[in-house]
């Protein structure tokens, strides 16, 4: 690897395993991969793995995700459902969706939803590097809050999109600030926030050729992660919590980006 080349990242390996890299790129992850025995092991382990799930799981993948779940229609639902409705009917109407994409992915195929390709790398990624950087102490953040405006106007022209920062002081957690990732072919954004205890949130958000997606969820380990792509971008929220905790947070992410771009 020259200086000039990125550090390998998850998002390469990633992109290693279902062969997405140009031939410098690859080039260059194949002698990481192999100057470390146990990651060449956990390389061949999840190949394999991935090929055992996508002959289990060829016809499901095959299938459109049904027009009702798309999320091009759940914003349509959404803002027929705020004339004349009630905030419970909408927070109903929200959980069921929600169970409605979990129950129609896993089908009884996996323990958990079975992610689109595109969305799972996003999730992954994102996971990478929530664990990354919520445990730093000295600098959790490549930015801090205090200069909110730069950090957003920074990545935003990185992303090539207009980025927010949600307001998620009504669940407790205030922002810290963030950073610039590697995203595969492009760049990857993670907004961070914590809450009063110091238990953190992280926001991750990256362009991608994925279609549009409703809600996914995943757990890996203590990390829980609602992902999805909506108009070109793939976005996940992931913390320390249940499901149930965050599904609220992640709406309200969803809601925060939404016409944004």
């Amino acid at each position: 690897m020259t200086g000039n080349e990125l550090p390998i990242g998850e998002d390469d390996l990633q992109a290693f395993i279902d062969d997405r890299l140009d031939d410098r790129r690859r080039a260059a992850v194949e002698a990481h991969v192999a100057a470390r025995a146990d990651l060449a092991d956990r390389i061949a382990a999840e190949r394999r793995h991935r090929t055992l799930l996508r002959g289990q799981l060829e016809a499901k993948f095959a299938e459109p995700i049904p027009a009702r779940l798309r999320i091009a229609n759940l914003r349509a639902n959404r803002r027929v459902r705020w004339i004349g409705s009630t905030r419970a009917a909408a927070a109903a109407l929200a959980i069921f969706v929600v169970g409605a994409v979990a129950g129609w992915f896993a089908n009884g195929l996996a323990p958990t939803p079975v992610q689109s390709v595109a969305t799972a790398g996003v999730t992954q990624s994102a996971v990478a590097a929530f664990r990354t950087f919520v445990v730093e102490v000295a600098h959790p953040v490549e930015v801090g809050v205090q200069q909110e405006a730069h950090l957003l106007q920074w990545l935003s022209k990185r992303l090539g999109r207009k980025l927010a920062a949600p307001d998620l002081q009504p669940f407790g957690y205030r922002l810290m600030g963030g950073r610039l990732l590697p995203g595969g072919s492009g760049a990857a954004a993670q907004l961070m926030y914590d809450d009063a205890s110091g238990r953190r949130l992280t926001i991750y958000v990256r362009a991608t050729d994925g279609t549009e997606t409703a809600f996914r969820f995943q757990r890996e380990g203590d990390a829980a992660t609602f992902a999805w792509i909506d108009q070109g971008f793939g976005f996940a929220v992931t913390a320390v919590a249940s499901r149930d905790q965050l599904l609220p947070i992640a709406e309200a992410v969803y809601r925060g980006f939404e016409g944004r771009n």
